[in-house]
């Protein structure tokens, strides 16, 4: 797989990434009071966090910041990954993975680091794009997520160990294309790890000649 369609690739999906943010956060209010429920199993709803799985959060007065900046660093090596994947023509596999990884990872940093000067907050209304009054700084915005897959939520039997007779709902998290972008990136490379880093070409060159 050439760089050019892997290029490609990144950004069809950070395009849409970006494009359902955007409308998302332009067009909905922030929790459950502004979902839409496309079915029993799948509402579209406006949630925010600070980048991290599960929305956990940095402590501390620079703890965004650090996170953010952490991950501009890990972006750029993903970056040379796929750039050295591709020159030692390494499996489609393994580049479309580090492609989807790369974009997904990009997609949330653009929020990160701009959204919180380009919105204002979500809380009573939809947000304004370039509003005057934006929610946070420069390296402080807060991701988008709006995709919610509740398949199942009831109490569970008494009889279950720790979570026993709680209320619980499978799944519960809520995500974005970027997430979904590097998640299936990442499952190519669990479920295809063989083919994926399979030697490349090169290597195979080189022990023949060897």
């Amino acid at each position: 797989m050439s760089l050019k369609k892997a290029t490609l690739l990144i950004v069809i999906i950070l395009l849409v990434d970006q494009i359902s943010k955007i409308y998302i956060k332009t067009n909905f209010i922030y929790g459950e009071a502004g979902e839409i429920k496309v079915a029993e199993w799948f509402r579209i709803m406006l949630i925010e966090n600070e980048g991290m799985a599960w929305g956990t959060v940095i402590p501390g007065e620079y703890g965004k910041l650090f996170l953010t900046v952490f991950r501009i660093f890990a972006v750029f090596g993903i970056a040379y990954w796929l750039w050295s994947s591709v020159k030692t023509k390494a499996s489609n596999y393994l580049i479309v993975a580090i492609s989807l990884i790369f974009a997904g990872a990009f997609g949330n940093i653009i929020d990160s680091v701009f959204y919180g000067v380009i919105f204002n907050d979500s809380f009573h209304a939809p947000a304004t794009l370039f509003s005057e009054n934006p929610y946070g700084t420069l390296f402080h915005g807060k991701v988008v997520d709006m995709l919610y897959f509740p398949f199942w939520s009831g109490i569970l039997p008494e009889w279950l160990p720790i979570w026993g007779g709680k209320y619980f709902t499978f799944f519960n998290a809520i995500f974005n294309i970027a997430d979904m972008a590097i998640s299936t990136g990442v499952g190519i490379l669990i479920v295809f790890n063989k083919k994926a880093f399979a030697p490349t070409k090169e290597v195979e060159n080189q022990t023949s000649e060897a």
